[in-house]
């Protein structure tokens, strides 16, 4: 009974999900393009979307002494998993002192231990299904200032849900303490629903409740337009077309000085997004399926999801 009522509000639950959308419409053939972010950067260049700068990749136990030859030139970047999931794996470098490397939370980590945490990564550690794996070494994103009273120690990113190329919900993800500077939700960051015809925020929630205010900055979430809100959208559209993913989470961050930078691609993507929005996917999704036909182009495609689905808060 529960769950039939879940459906009659529009709620999509996580078996709904995988049998009707990401079983349905994403062929297992392409989930290499999403589970491997070398593979992800490769797509969106071919496609016109920017992605951060990579320094180098680090395949082997061997090339682990590199690191500091790859860096030498940078103050800040970032190490990461290729086959990560969740944000395991990944150490933000704010700066390179004398001391070491000091990451974003403020803590210093000495270079030996990075090595340590690389040789971790290449061994599967955090990888899904414990794969051996590879190191990315790439560009720490600055980022826009717009969010400086709502981040915490990290940087905020944007989810889209895709829906065979139609921009569906989306929702701003924040750092906390919580969530050690990630902007995950499930480690204990907020999610905040934004309207997809404005770019503006809406309520927020941290551990599936509803909050007015960041945890840490007391700063209000709400009524916040979000910056390059159409270009946002047009690299989701554009992820979700041209991958052949039917049902797609694309993260996308924004940069002080680069603009919006595609952090990764999602064949999985959670599903507190409805809760952030305050409004289940399944009325949007079937709204989609059914003009779907008369939808041609990415930009038909974007003007319909601006069109549709406006919150009636925003």
């Amino acid at each position: 009974m529960f769950g039939f009522s879940l459906r009659r509000s529009g709620i999509l639950g996580i078996n709904a999900r995988n049998l009707d959308y990401i079983f349905a419409t994403n062929p297992r053939r392409l989930y290499r393009f999403a589970d491997n972010k070398l593979e992800t950067k490769k797509i969106a260049q071919a496609i016109g979307v920017s992605v951060p700068e990579t320094y180098g990749v680090i395949k082997f136990q061997g090339e682990v002494r590199t690191l500091s030859n790859i860096v030498r030139k940078c103050k800040s970047f970032v190490v990461k998993p290729a086959h990560g999931s969740g944000g395991d794996g990944i150490v933000v470098i704010s700066d390179v002192t004398d001391e070491g490397y000091r990451k974003a939370s403020g803590s210093i980590i000495k270079p030996g231990d990075l090595q340590y945490h690389i040789y971790n990564i290449l061994s599967g550690m955090f990888s899904l299904g414990g794969q051996s794996d590879q190191a990315i070494i790439e560009y720490a994103v600055q980022f826009d200032p717009v969010f400086a009273d709502i981040a915490y120690q990290g940087v905020p990113d944007i989810r889209v849900i895709v829906y065979r190329g139609v921009p569906t919900m989306a929702m701003l993800r924040l750092p906390t303490r919580a969530s050690d500077g990630k902007a995950n939700l499930h480690r204990g960051g907020v999610g905040v629903g934004i309207d997809l015809s404005t770019g503006k925020t809406l309520v927020g929630i941290q551990n599936n409740r509803y909050i007015d205010h960041h945890p840490e900055t007391g700063h209000t979430l709400c009524d916040r337009h979000i910056p390059h809100w159409s270009t946002i959208l047009e690299m989701a559209a554009k992820l979700g077309d041209k991958t052949e993913f039917g049902y797609l989470g694309v993260d996308i961050v924004l940069d002080e000085q680069k603009g919006p930078l595609l952090l990764e691609i999602n064949a999985r993507p959670g599903l507190s997004i409805q809760i952030a929005n305050q409004e289940g996917l399944i009325r949007r999704l079937e709204a989609i399926d059914s003009v779907l036909p008369k939808l041609s182009g990415i930009q038909n495609k974007i003007i319909f999801a601006q069109e549709t689905f406006t919150s009636r808060d925003a």
